[in-house]
């Protein structure tokens, strides 16, 4: 069980580990740190202090469930595309350091003059490019299901595509319910063992679109993507995302995470 830091993405390290421990998470996922995305740029994250939040990290008994980096590779533009195949190598630098065992990247979004299959080819390409370079340090690339790729079998053929086996999916099924009604087994079966991190949070529907809820209180079938991963012996992070940071209305974070830690252990953990 671990928590992305879009819960609480002003948060400094201490604080975002004093809850996890507080609340009995195993691990955490970093996505914003003090406001950062590019985490390498923070002071926690270089030189003495490194090595402090590294060691606060295993003092805490606490993982790196995952590195989520802000790259995308849609863009038309091959310079643009270079320039985040950079930052995923600054961010994979990071992971290293830190344990972890992936970066997360985006697919993501057609743009305008660009078509479905062009992107899909740019995305599988430098899934493979950046994999190559991470997997030097073991590190893995971990395509989310998002965007316009969401559907488990648009990411499912971009990782085939790319043709290593040095990534596979960050899973966030809520995002594939919402925007095609794909069930959890569905996509558990698409995606099988290329699943290597989830993302579990749930939603309700409004009469035009949906909003984020606490865990439990909404519609998403959390007890069949349960079983759906079951089937699949799957035995990685199951990762709350409670994306505070898009969404600023959301209940806060004290709430958010206590919540779903106890959920998770009356639902979701093994008896």
């Amino acid at each position: 069980m671990s928590f992305s830091t879009l819960a609480c993405p002003d948060w400094t390290m201490p604080q975002i580990m004093q809850i996890a421990v507080d609340t009995g998470y195993d691990g955490i996922e970093l996505r914003f740190v003090e406001g950062e995305d590019s985490l390498w740029k923070l002071a926690a994250f270089s030189g003495t202090q490194l090595a402090g939040t590294k060691r606060a990290l295993t003092d805490h008994g606490l993982s790196i469930s995952c590195v989520d980096t802000s790259c995308r590779f849609h863009f038309p533009d091959a310079k643009e595309r270079e320039d985040w195949m950079e930052e995923g190598r600054r961010m994979s630098e990071l992971a290293a350091e830190l344990d972890a065992p992936a970066i997360r990247v985006f697919g993501d979004t057609i743009q305008s003059g660009a078509t479905r299959e062009s992107t899909r080819g740019w995305i599988s390409e430098y899934v493979r490019r950046l994999a190559d370079v991470t997997s030097r340090q073991g590190v893995e690339v971990w395509l989310e299901t998002h965007g316009d790729f969401c559907a488990a079998r648009e990411t499912a053929d971009i990782l085939s595509e790319s043709g290593t086996n040095r990534a596979g999916a960050v899973w966030d099924p809520v995002n594939s319910f919402v925007s095609s009604d794909e069930k959890p087994t569905d996509g558990a079966t698409l995606l099988g063992a290329a699943i290597r991190h989830v993302h579990v949070k749930d939603i309700q529907r409004t009469w035009d679109s949906f909003r984020y809820v606490l865990t439990g209180d909404g519609e998403f079938p959390l007890q069949e993507l349960r079983s759906a991963l079951g089937h699949l012996h799957y035995d990685r992070f199951l990762s709350f995302e409670w994306e505070k940071k898009w969404h600023p209305d959301l209940v806060e974070a004290e709430l958010a995470l206590p919540h779903f830690a106890n959920w998770f252990r009356t639902h979701y953990a093994d008896e």
